[in-house]
């Protein structure tokens, strides 16, 4: 849930960007702009807005390259389902032991957050129930127009504007301007009392101008993304521009119909109807607005003239690239919000599969890269790029840096435990790197990069390219807390080190190889270490990354899972192991 919140509040500050971006333009290009196309690069704000609500997968999904593949597991035969109580005795990995400690982290933040968010939901939502209730009234007060002449004056200005769907032309006393509402059923309401003709048509020209235009149903868009951003000041600006240029362009487009002697005329009809404004709704359209608005409105209308062809088209051009320019920023945004918490990966040697089987009731990310065939196998490919805490597989490059410093010395890594009693009885004694290995002894680890320092681990974790290399979460930071790397850039890292392709001296590595061995089966040696994330008490996530040296042919892997409970480092070892033992790769 912290994750859905941060990457909902990060896309929408940097959507909000972009909407400033916007504004900015319009506002330097207003004179090379027609109203009407002013009013339509309005309606990028909302491509803008929907930003935020689209999940990450789908962003992920624009990147991917033509050439994959996909193929789904088949079911020919039913692979064997390895359990976390199989994976020592019967694969001889007894020295595989999966320990934790608990992580309290506290969940308030989140539930606040959207506790605030629902209140302020709850009231906007409350305002537009009140408000929709008093334009209830005015429809149930709304009276059908039996005059002749006004009828009349309806269908040919229906006609004029080639509105063809069946429209209500009402009155009630309960307005003071003409207006439009409905979204389903639109009712055209005029004021009860005597004006003159002319009044009555520009009034039902301009209103259905704003029928032809959807004007309504935009509204009411507009209203739902009002009371989900009702948090963002900048939802209120753009939306108050939005319903100026509206009359703005639906005044352009009614004096475009007019000859240029009634121009007056109908500015006199804005003029008359204003003098009575009363209260607007959002939700439906009026002929009037507010005194200032009204006065620029005027303006518009004194000194309006036909777009000319280079009008238009320059007006089409300017639209064209400011959509084009917020269409590419789509997946920009959406990696700017995401750019500490996933890798971005693109390779042509990839083949997507399904082995969803494997994972069960939990959901996780297999990745395979097949050195021979130089060919990544990945399953599930959202969680195979997004980054999570290491936990104790971090301890791999731990122990690499550690040799690298000389803090720790191959020849001798025995640390004394200095009687701090531990959450397991394995870890209350003396350790040397196997055991503490053997045992995800953290005292251990956290020991040996207190001697390494911050500045040299940040030194080689940058050099690595290990991550987000992000250290500031204490001496625990690889312990669910800053530090986070995905199950790509896990397998990417075991790859540099099993090739000895990497910052550090080629017999570290070969002395942490040593340690990381776990079991030889029918000739295939299985290396690897395991890592567990414990919430609150809850084991909610679990690692097993290593390599399978298979008679000539090498595999490096990483299986990340997470879950409600139960999601261990042995679990997903026992789901590494299946998958390989399907393969057969071990």
């Amino acid at each position: 849930m912290n994750a859905a919140i941060a990457h909902f509040a990060i896309a929408t500050l940097v959507s909000s960007c972009g909407i400033l971006f916007v504004l900015l333009a319009k506002a330097g290009l207003r004179k090379h702009i027609s109203a009407r196309w002013q009013y339509r690069l309005d309606l990028l704000f909302f491509v803008l807005l929907t930003i935020p609500l689209i999940p990450r997968r789908f962003f992920l999904s624009l990147n991917l390259p033509t050439w994959f593949n996909i193929s789904q597991f088949e079911d020919i035969t039913v692979p064997n389902i390895i359990t976390t109580e199989e994976v020592g005795p019967a694969y001889g990995m007894g020295l595989l032991q999966d320990f934790a400690v608990s992580v309290e982290r506290p969940e308030y933040f989140s539930t606040v957050f959207i506790g605030i968010w629902v209140v302020g939901v709850i009231g906007l939502v409350v305002a537009m129930l009140r408000n929709n209730r008093s334009l209830r009234l005015i429809k149930e007060s709304a009276k059908p127009i039996e005059d002749k002449q006004m009828l009349s004056i309806f269908t040919y200005c229906k006609t004029e504007v080639g509105v063809k769907c069946n429209l209500l032309f009402r009155s009630s006393i309960l307005v003071k301007t003409p207006m439009a509402m409905g979204f389903f059923k639109t009712l055209i309401i005029l004021p009860t009392g005597k004006m003159s003709l002319s009044d009555i048509r520009y009034a039902v020209l301009h209103e259905l101008m704003h029928c032809k235009n959807m004007d309504i149903k935009i509204n009411v868009i507009m209203s739902l993304f009002q009371v989900l951003y009702w948090f963002n000041p900048l939802v209120y600006l753009i939306f108050k521009q939005m319903r100026f240029d509206r009359e703005l362009a639906c005044d352009a487009s009614v004096l475009e119909m007019l000859p240029g002697e009634s121009h007056v005329a109908y500015g006199e009809t804005l003029l008359n109807f204003a003098k009575g404004q009363s209260s607007m709704f959002p939700l439906a359209t009026w002929l009037c607005d507010s005194e200032p608005q009204i006065v620029k409105r005027i303006k518009h209308i004194a000194s309006f003239t036909t777009d000319s062809v280079f009008s238009k088209v320059k007006s089409i051009c300017i639209f064209i690239l400011m959509g084009a320019i917020v269409l590419f920023q789509i997946p920009v945004l959406s990696a700017l919000a995401d750019n500490d918490n996933r890798f971005h990966f693109q390779a042509g040697n990839v083949q997507y599969v399904d082995l969803s089987y494997f994972f069960g009731d939990f959901e996780g990310s297999f990745v395979l890269y097949d050195l021979d065939a130089d060919i990544y196998i990945i399953h599930n490919r959202d969680m195979s790029v997004t980054r999570v805490s290491p936990n104790s597989t971090y301890k791999i490059f731990s122990t690499l840096i550690a040799l690298e410093t000389g803090v720790l010395d191959a020849a001798d890594t025995l640390r004394k435990w200095d009687g701090t009693m531990q959450p397991f009885d394995a870890w209350n004694q003396n350790h040397n790197l196997a055991t503490a290995m053997q045992y995800s002894v953290n005292w251990y680890f956290q020991n040996i990069d207190a001697q390494v320092g911050i500045g040299e681990l940040y030194f080689y974790l940058s050099q690595l390219s290990y991550g987000n290399t992000n250290l500031s979460g204490g001496t625990d930071f690889w312990i669910e807390s800053s530090l986070r790397i995905s199950p790509l850039e896990q397998v990417k890292l075991l790859l540099y080190f099993y090739q000895n392709n990497t910052v550090f001296a080629d017999e570290h590595i070969s002395t942490l190889k040593d340690v990381l061995r776990l079991s030889e089966r029918n000739g295939a040696v299985l290396s690897g270490k395991t890592g567990t994330g414990i919430i609150n008490s809850r084991i909610a996530n679990g690692w097993f990354i290593g390599y399978v040296e298979n008679n000539g042919r090498d595999f490096i892997f990483a299986t990340y899972i997470q879950g409600q409970d139960s999601a261990g480092g042995s679990v997903a070892s026992g789901i590494t192991l299946s998958i390989l033992e399907y393969k057969g790769i071990f």
